[in-house]
């Protein structure tokens, strides 16, 4: 098989692994707003964050020793879309007919928030171990057919995020009915429709080996000897800030779009620039956000070795600080709507700049025998603890407050909206004063170089 044919199949995998993200990611909130459950859409996105704790860590294992990795993601992909299906379907038999024209109070206790999120939970479950299976089995692809994982992967990997803008475009501009998917439980369909197909190509892709040999234990075969790092004081601190930093990462996932379409239920915005047309569609405008992130990544390395580890993370905490606070001073009228649009471009720097060089520090930064648990470590403290905490803050105290305990379609709604986010906007400013006053610049006297010719590239100094 030619490179070039295995690259385009690996392409298609990836695009395939995020459309169904971006089927309901930043979508999802408009929906469970509008059936009533606007404060409780911290919760949907804070679970992903827990099952993170687990389930990749479970299902690695299996992958590892006893299922192949491409039928491991394609099982996974199989009960994930089903449940997400499922998640659908409950929603759609519990809502009355022509319940897109009634208004939230109407809609209140259609849609129970415990079978929903139950079913909810265990799609989610099942889908966020496939992200990381989904790269054993590309750099298990690349590597049977002598490719160097280092270069060929991440222009691969691009095509997750051009998979997740198509999907959030799909959904955005798509309507059933006359109602769009991204305000409809069928957004939950489109992306059990994106996991089936991605379940059945997953079975196509070239076999992944398993291990006979058993790990030395339990501990081992968790990652949990990566926690060992913690006894270095400038890995605990930056796994610490990591954390704090990873605080951030959903909060405008789970809010983004609910929060632009609340412009559209005031008559000055509804009738105001394009007539409401920003307001109208909050996931198309959000999508530059992902356009944006897959510009930024190609600016990592210069950055890494002109500023180094830690003037890479203070850009990308001031990009947090930029991104909350144009969503906090910005509208969809004029001149408002050019500080949402600001704040979809920087949040490229604020996601790569943070996790793709917090990557590169850790591997620098950790023995070769211990990379992987130590990547997954990192993984825990942003993705997992950091982001369920942040969005359980931002949810149950502060947007649920201020936002959610007002009328919907008034100023004070609006307000509440535009005060939360600098609040956000506040907490990212701490983090990045406390980090340039604790965190070190580190030097090059005990870091392994990266395992290839781009290590002179990409200091960490």
């Amino acid at each position: 098989m030619k490179s070039s044919h295995i690259k385009a199949r690996l392409a298609t995998l990836s695009f395939l692994e995020f459309a169904i993200w971006g089927s309901y990611l930043v979508s999802m909130g408009m929906f469970l707003g509008k059936v009533g459950l606007g404060d409780k859409i911290y919760l949907f996105y804070m679970v992903q964050g827990l099952v993170s704790l687990i389930m990749p860590a479970v299902m690695g294992i299996i992958a590892d020793r006893y299922i192949q990795a491409q039928k491991t993601l394609a099982l996974c992909h199989f009960i994930s879309a089903g449940f997400m299906a499922a998640t659908g379907f409950y929603a759609m038999s519990h809502l009355p007919e022509g319940w897109i024209n009634m208004d939230t109070a109407q809609l209140a206790g259609t849609v129970q928030f415990m079978p929903i999120f139950t079913l909810y939970t265990i799609s989610v479950a099942f889908f966020m171990p496939t992200i990381g299976l989904n790269n054993s089995v590309a750099f298990n692809g690349l590597e049977k057919h002598g490719l160097d994982t280092v270069k060929d992967f991440p222009p691969i990997r691009v095509f997750g995020t051009v998979g997740f803008i198509v999907a959030e475009l799909m959904v955005n501009f798509i309507a059933i009915d006359g109602v769009s998917l991204q305000k409809s439980f069928t957004q939950f369909y489109a992306a059990a429709a994106f996991g089936l197909v991605m379940a059945f190509y997953s079975l196509t892709m070239p076999k992944c080996p398993t291990s006979d040999k058993a790990p030395a234990s339990l501990s081992e075969a968790l990652g949990l000897n990566a926690f060992k790092l913690f006894k270095r004081r400038e890995m605990a601190i930056f796994f610490i800030f990591s954390m704090l930093l990873g605080v951030s990462l959903q909060i405008t996932n789970s809010y983004g779009t609910s929060f632009i379409e609340s412009f559209s239920k005031l008559p000055e915005y509804a009738s105001g620039l394009l007539d409401g047309w920003f307001a109208n569609n909050p996931t198309f405008l959000i999508s530059i956000s992902q356009c944006s992130e897959a510009l930024c990544i190609l600016g990592i390395g210069f950055c890494l070795k002109r500023f180094g580890i830690k003037g890479v993370m203070m850009i990308a905490m001031t990009a947090w600080i930029l991104r909350f606070g144009f969503f906090g001073i910005g509208d969809t009228n004029f001149p408002g709507i050019i500080f949402l649009i600001l704040s979809c471009i920087v949040y490229g720097v604020a996601f790569d700049f943070f996790n793709v060089s917090g990557g590169i520090y850790v591997d620098q930064k950790t023995d070769v025998k211990m990379r992987s648990s130590a990547q997954g470590l990192f993984m825990i403290m942003t993705n997992g603890i950091g982001a369920s905490l942040g969005t359980f803050i931002a949810g149950e105290f502060i947007v649920n407050k201020y936002v959610f305990s007002q009328p919907e379609g008034t100023m004070e709604c609006i307000n509440g909206w535009h005060h939360s986010w600098l609040i956000f906007a506040a907490y990212s400013l701490v983090v990045l004063v406390l980090f340039y006053f604790i965190f070190k610049n580190p030097n090059k006297k005990g870091t392994r170089d990266l395992p290839s010719a781009e290590a002179s590239a990409l200091p960490v100094e």
